[in-house]
């Protein structure tokens, strides 16, 4: 028996999410900067002997069994087995720290997992770009998913990032070193927030597909504040954070306009009521429509943030340095 298990982290995008689509980069390059958190998607993945009753067994929400590859209901599962030409008993498995469906880029997540632990299994060994590369191809090329392919990269390859995506669909890592005085004090400032929806970011990002003149205007002002914000970093600027959540509203105003399915009332009565509060500023995380909002503060007002959304379940996050990892194999 072969069996590996894989550690990977699910990612915030603080700017220039939209710019990652095919529809936006193909005509005028996109950039990202995300990082990868302290919450994680875990896979295991087992080479059963050969004397089971089922070639195939994938437990998730579900616990499928199948001797034909196609009929396999889990979409990225299929399309990985299909892609690697698996053709032996083998069984996966997947647990997660953070629900699916909320905007921390748990799909892409569980996809790099998944092609990390294959690629141990057949002995290819690929670099973590390479497995981004791959578990972006089977969620936007082959599944036809309307999500970008930020979040495949920003969590094989971990730490605080700028990822520029060419026309070419060549991509570029720009890794950011923090101090640890930068990292704490981005790490004191967070504030995220559980709005308890869920929602499906291929539906949301379902508009974006075609682009018109105002979703690229909107998208350009997005696109810019990563590098504004790369700017406020390299100067090492006292105020960083405060900087930090003023170019978040931004981005949330350019989103919103980008994209009207991202927000809704009780969002936007939130963000309100946390910008009174003393907020620098927020967005909501990934597509919309849903998941968690990020803010950041100063420890005076997330105390009384706190208090004043005891309905709402918080979110404590951290950089997280390390990419998708193996944790565990048996060879």
């Amino acid at each position: 028996m072969k069996l590996f298990i894989s550690k990977t982290p699910l990612r915030i995008s603080l700017f220039g999410g939209g710019t990652d689509l095919k529809s936006y980069y193909k005509k005028k390059n996109g950039a990202v900067m995300s990082f990868a958190i302290n919450k994680f998607l875990y896979v295991i993945l087992k080479k059963n002997e050969n004397l089971v009753d089922y070639k195939f067994r994938v437990n998730w929400s579900k616990t499928e069994f199948t001797n034909n590859i196609n009929k396999i209901e889990h979409p990225i599962v299929r399309e990985a087995f299909k892609l690697f030409k698996i053709n032996f008993p083998i069984e996966v498995s997947t647990f997660s720290d953070i629900p699916a469906n909320t905007g921390l880029g748990s799909s892409s997540a569980f996809a790099v997992g998944l092609i990390h632990c294959i690629s141990k299994l057949l002995n290819l060994n690929y670099s973590s770009k390479k497995i981004a590369e791959i578990a972006a191809k089977i969620e936007i090329d082959l599944l036809k998913r309307n999500i970008g392919k930020q979040d495949h990269f920003a969590s094989a390859i971990g730490g605080f990032n700028i990822i520029k995506f060419s026309k070419t669909e060549k991509v570029f890592i720009n890794k950011i070193n923090l101090s640890k005085k930068v990292t704490d004090n981005f790490n004191k400032s967070f504030l995220v927030i559980y709005l308890k929806k869920k929602r499906d970011a291929s539906v949301i990002l379902s508009n974006q597909t075609k682009l018109v003149k105002k979703n690229f205007q909107a998208l350009d002002k997005i696109k810019q504040n990563v590098f504004y914000a790369k700017n406020i970093l390299k100067k090492n600027d006292k105020n960083f954070v405060k900087k930090f959540g003023q170019l978040l509203s931004n981005n949330w105003k350019f989103k919103k306009i980008n994209n009207d399915k991202v927000s809704y009332k009780k969002v936007d009565n939130l963000y309100s009521r946390a910008i009174k509060l003393g907020s620098y500023g927020g967005k909501l995380l990934g597509a919309g429509g849903g998941g968690y909002f990020l803010f950041f503060v100063n420890q005076i007002t997330k105390n009384q943030i706190k208090k004043k959304f005891k309905t709402y379940p918080l979110l404590n996050v951290k950089i997280h340095f390390k990419g998708t990892e193996i944790i565990y194999e048996n060879k």
